[in-house]
């Protein structure tokens, strides 16, 4: 087997525990631009929340993003995060993307699209190794 495969294959776990914390910190800051608007971000009012217009689902979407980005990233729930991750991006994609077109260079919604992959593996594989749900739930 070559070498580099073989060092791949050895350090499976560490890889995938950097990619869920980095796309965990990564949906973070998308939600922190929404709840509190760091990073140059536009602060959503909370209360919109009950407004039942685009302004709640802009609430509910920096919900999802910071609560959900930071579960992933400490692998508390992984599945259930990336499983609200999935449908959040489908939501950007379906709300703010599509009606600019279905390409997503051209739409905008390249970090939708990239987000939704991400989620699809986490909800595929979990938490795997090093994460709060094996301290929580007894799992290896």
């Amino acid at each position: 087997m070559n070498k580099a495969v073989e060092f791949l294959r050895r350090n499976e776990n560490n890889f995938y525990f950097a990619f869920r914390v980095l796309i965990g910190l990564l949906f973070v800051q998308h939600g922190a631009q929404k709840l509190f608007g760091a990073f140059g971000g536009n602060q959503v009012e909370l209360m919109n929340l009950f407004a039942f217009d685009m302004s709640s689902l802009f609430v509910l979407a920096g919900i999802i993003e910071f609560f959900g980005g930071l579960f992933i990233a400490l692998g508390l729930l992984t599945r259930l995060a990336a499983f609200f991750g999935i449908a959040d991006m489908i939501g950007a994609w379906t709300f703010s993307h599509l009606k600019k077109g279905i390409i997503p260079l051209l739409n905008g919604g390249e970090l939708s699209a990239l987000f939704f992959s991400a989620f699809l593996i986490l909800l595929v594989w979990g938490t795997k190794k090093w994460g709060l749900d094996n301290v929580f739930f007894k799992r290896k």
